[in-house]
């Protein structure tokens, strides 16, 4: 339990800053998860609509610190990998 002052202040703040997090977080799953539908439905128009989403949704939570960049680089190296294996 916070004692100080600074520290009620810090857990007030990561609360907020965490709820944040999440709702971003659920953000960028449910926009890849889109691409994924796409992909499973063998449509490769709405697989490459919903991958142009989800990319900059993915960017934006590397540059927040949400994803880390190296596994935001992965996900999308994958998820457009295969959406090109649907036009192929």
């Amino acid at each position: 339990m916070a004692n100080s002052a600074g520290s009620k202040k810090r857990a007030r703040q990561a609360v907020v800053r965490r709820s944040r997090n999440v709702s971003l977080r659920s953000m960028v799953r449910t926009s890849i998860k889109k691409v994924q539908t796409g992909i499973d439905a063998n449509s490769y128009d709405d697989a490459q609509a919903a991958l142009v989403n989800a990319m900059p949704y993915i960017d934006k939570m590397v540059n927040k610190g949400i994803l880390h960049k190296n596994k935001a680089a992965r996900t999308k190296s994958r998820l457009n990998a295969a959406v090109l294996a649907l036009k192929a």
